[in-house]
């Protein structure tokens, strides 16, 4: 039973950082029809952008900062204007395919530039155990869990219950008409676009400790954050949050009680069978398109 309790509270803090990155999957494309196949990569990025800062002598608080600006700037400002903008009036698959190139040269260039070998990363919670309901649980899981959950109730808040929410949501669901009533569209897209580089480098910044800093880790976050935000509901940010805690607890689990060598093959039959039969996702709804 203890066994059981450890594996479900790590995986819900390994589920909210799948959450997280879900959560920017859902904002990108409720907004601008963007479907960022180098999110995984967006997520391992701000981790070496990091180490490079401390590298030069900066502490690790200052790097945390430096680190998380520059995610805005590289992964938000520069992404949106220099390969969304230009690639989106070609259409979506265009924009897709351009993506999982940008996938496949940031993963490069951080093998040739920073290492090929996994780094260590100082973690911003303490090491050591905490007892929950007397079960001895890692403060660094109960940390990871708690921060994602403080942001994620921050977002909802902001999209819930302030004007400048409420713009983002009008500019997301009726572009057009937000227009006409005085919503900046355009600066509700690009404010979306910077809270996505946000999140990732926070998801960054909570995952990597436990991973390591690796260039190939973005691979395996991608696909898992991608998994839990179709799972969801590609169009609902609650259910971006709800399938990326369902993922990870279902992926711990599988690693414990199935096999490690196929913990990746669970979470993909169960997204198979919510294709199957609620293709909107678990709380997605469904959306009707002209062809």
């Amino acid at each position: 039973m203890s066994n059981l309790f450890d594996l479900l509270v790590a995986g819900l803090a390994t589920g909210a950082i799948y959450a997280l990155v879900a959560v920017g999957f859902t904002l990108l494309w409720q907004t601008s029809q963007t479907i960022n196949f180098a999110q995984g990569e967006f997520v391992m990025l701000p981790a070496f952008l990091m180490l490079a800062a401390m590298h030069v002598g900066a502490p690790f608080w200052l790097a945390i900062i430096i680190g998380i600006l520059l995610s805005m700037i590289l992964l938000g400002l520069a992404f949106k204007m220099l390969l969304v903008d230009p690639m989106l009036r070609h259409g979506v698959l265009p924009l897709a395919i351009a993506t999982m190139a940008l996938a496949i040269g940031i993963k490069e260039a951080v093998k040739q530039f920073f290492s090929a070998e996994a780094s260590p990363f100082p973690s911003i919670v303490p090491t050591g155990d905490i007892k929950i309901l007397g079960h001895a649980v890692a403060l660094q899981s109960v940390g990871v869990l708690v921060v994602a959950i403080l942001t994620v109730v921050g977002l909802t808040m902001l999209l819930t219950r302030t004007s400048l929410g409420h713009q983002m949501q009008a500019a997301a669901q009726n572009p057009t008409v937000a227009r006409i009533i005085g919503v900046p569209v355009e600066r509700m897209i690009l404010l979306t676009f910077l809270i996505n580089a946000f999140l990732v480098a926070l998801a960054s910044l909570l995952i990597t400790p436990i991973y390591l800093a690796k260039f190939s880790s973005g691979e395996v976050l991608g696909q898992a954050a991608f998994i839990a935000a179709i799972v969801g509901g590609f169009n609902q940010v609650r259910g971006a949050i709800a399938g990326g805690l369902l993922i990870g607890v279902l992926d711990n689990l599988a690693a414990a009680y199935v096999s490690t060598q196929y913990r990746a093959a669970v979470p993909m039959i169960f997204l198979i069978v919510v294709i199957l039969f609620r293709p909107q996702g678990l709380l997605g709804r469904a959306e009707e398109r002209t062809v």
